[in-house]
């Protein structure tokens, strides 16, 4: 599994690694930001033109734009005072002080609904690329990775933790801004109303910080190990839907249900223990917004009835303004609890970004285009992990056209030998040549472009069956795919289909059976032509019409090539080139099928097993 004790770094780091994902689009960034200042500036505009209203009816009857500091004074008279003046009637500057609020809230949500809008466009965008990021990273990775990761957890990084951190990159970064813009000029508004009554107002706000300070570290610990565990579901609901066949057959749903239901508890159990602590949020932000409500009625009370430093219709202006405070003041003291799923997702996903592909071209890696002389393995030694040796001292030499049988008991490092063969690993030890020429030099991907492999778990993928032959050869004409299919004897059968090459396979095509499925995969290696080829000789499950068409198949598609078989019945080799016996990581017998029947060996041991009668 991917390391859980490596962290992408600290909150800082990891806030700049995450906003990078925003530097794409600082235009719609810019938008965002006008379209949210403008939006918070007219919310905040509603409430000041209220002032010359409420004094209007509270008053004296008539429009002044005084008693509420300069800068206050000097808006009013610059904006509403060009419409209404002290000679206008009262009635008239009510409607057209009105009539201007009401074209101010049209104006206000035409903004609201343009910041939303691009905060979708950008919260999509990132989505997008935050997806590509993790998939290309993916498959640039080797399969040692997937051979210690659990499918569950590279999906849920891929899919779940994804969507969580980019709703932290976009909408509670989005709403962070929002939130501080409209306090930022209600505030302003405030202080030019009273400065003391707004010092007054915001004497909470170190206390709430240092009440969710201490919250913060339980929160990243819960949300994380709800991530870990959600992983765990996933690896457990997708690895049992896979193996459904299996669970059947073993009687085994009793027991699935038992452990799923313990995954899930464990799910729920850190679930509620986190929001147990996260939803503290609530009745402390409402606990801090009472307590400053309280200070400031009784000072602005106080400021108005005993020191009469501020008119009736100010201070008005100021609660309305203050209780507007109160929604985004109330998120931003929740922001710090509701960003950790997003901060846990976001070490998550950097965490599998972070992990180092171990296999690399070199600068000045040379193209493959096949091999004229020999293909040589010289004194290889492999291992997954250090100690444990896989390979020892391999050693052989494969010439062009050649038929290589790998035969041993399982475990003896066959399969091991053919991925170095194809480079999905290097050797720990010695090297493998082509022509001479260290195979690392070359590189991976036209490697792997003329080699064909045929595994004993055929992989057919949710689509066509004329999109499976071709898989990865978009431009392959219909015509060339049929004749593959007629190679690999398999063209009857998807005539058969209901949509014949045009029918969609299920998920692992669970519609066809076992030969059908080894036969389109050899119709895909007929069709790619690869000068080498690895099979996995896989027959033996077959029933004896199916294994005929296969085998008719296989000879089609070893002919002229240059082959490693891993073989599982020895019948299927006999006239293989070379034969390499292969146990405990090394070759103990070599040579071909009538020379190793005829000494005392592991060869001529397995071949009786299968053809004595008490083999047989």
């Amino acid at each position: 599994m991917i390391d859980g004790r490596a962290h992408a770094g600290s909150d800082a780091g990891m806030y700049r690694r995450v906003l990078r994902y925003l530097a794409p689009y600082k235009l719609l960034m810019l938008g965002a930001l006008v379209a949210t200042f403008t939006f918070a500036l007219l919310d905040t505009l509603v409430f000041v033109l209220g002032l010359p209203l409420m004094k209007a009816l509270f008053e004296r009857g008539q429009i002044d734009f005084s008693g509420a500091g300069e800068q206050i004074q000097w808006l009013l008279e610059a904006t509403l005072g060009r419409l209404v003046d002290a000679s206008t009637p009262a009635m008239q500057a009510i409607t057209i002080i009105a009539v201007l609020i009401l074209v101010t809230v049209a104006l206000k949500n035409v903004f609201d609904y343009l910041q939303s809008y691009l905060v979708v466009m950008l919260e999509q965008a990132v989505s997008r690329d935050l997806r590509n990021d993790v998939y290309r990273h993916l498959l640039d990775l080797d399969l040692r990775f997937f051979s210690r990761t659990k499918a569950g957890q590279v999906i849920s990084r891929l899919t779940s933790e994804t969507d969580t951190l980019r709703n932290l990159v976009t909408r509670n970064i989005a709403k962070f801004v929002t939130s501080v813009l409209q306090i930022a000029v209600a505030l302003s508004v405030m202080i030019a109303t009273s400065w003391r009554l707004t010092l007054v107002a915001t004497v909470v706000l170190p206390l709430a910080l240092v009440i969710w300070r201490r919250l913060l570290a339980p929160l990243r610990r819960g949300d994380r190990k709800i991530l870990n565990i959600g992983g765990e579901v996933t690896s457990h609901l997708q690895e049992t839907v896979a193996g459904i066949r299996q669970v059947k057959a073993g009687a085994a749903e009793a027991w699935e249900k038992r452990r799923f239901a313990e995954l899930t508890r464990r799910h729920y159990k850190a679930f509620v223990r986190t929001e147990r602590v996260r939803a503290l949020a609530s009745p402390l932000s409402e606990t801090m917004g009472a307590l400053g409500t309280v200070l400031l009625l009784w000072y602005g009370g106080r400021m108005v009835v005993v020191e009469q430093s501020l008119t009736a219709a100010a201070f008005l202006l100021f609660i309305g303004l203050s209780l507007k405070l109160y929604s985004p003041v109330k998120w931003l003291t929740k922001f710090p609890s509701m960003i950790q799923p997003g901060l846990s997702a976001a070490e998550r996903v950097f965490e599998f970004l972070d992990t180092p592909i171990e296999m690399h071209d070199p600068p000045s890696a040379r193209r493959f285009s096949g091999f004229e002389r020999a293909i040589r393995f010289e004194h290889v030694d492999f291992h997954y992990v250090e100690g444990e040796a896989v390979l020892r001292d391999v050693s052989f030499e494969v010439r062009p056209g050649e038929v290589v049988a790998l035969v041993g008991p399982s475990g003896a490092g066959k399969t091991t030998l053919v991925d170095l063969a194809a480079r999905f690993y290097d050797p720990t030890g010695g090297r493998i040549t082509i022509d001479g020429i260290d195979l690392r030099e070359f590189s991976a991907r036209s490697l792997r472009s003329k080699l064909g492999i045929v595994t004993q778990e055929t992989v057919l993928f949710h689509d066509t069956v004329r999109a499976n032959i071709a898989y990865a050869l978009p431009d392959a004409a219909p015509d060339a795919v049929e004749r593959a299919a007629r190679a690999a004897n398999a063209h009857e059968f998807i005539q058969r289909l209901p949509d014949g090459y045009d029918t969609v396979l299920g998920e692992r095509a669970t519609r066809l059976s076992g030969g059908q499925r080894q036969r389109i995969a050899i119709a895909r290696a007929i069709l790619r032509d690869p000068p080498m080829l690895i099979f996995d000789e896989a027959t033996s499950a077959l029933d004896s019409e199916s294994e005929r068409l296969v085998q008719g198949a296989i000879e089609r598609l070893l002919a002229g090539r240059t082959v490693f078989v891993i073989a599982h019945r020895l019948s299927t080799i006999r006239h293989a080139d070379q034969i390499l016996v292969i146990q405990d990581g090394r070759i103990v017998q070599h040579g071909r099928h009538d020379e190793l029947v005829d000494r005392p060996g592991l060869y001529r041991h397995l071949h009786s097993l299968q053809f004595s009668p008490a083999g047989a």
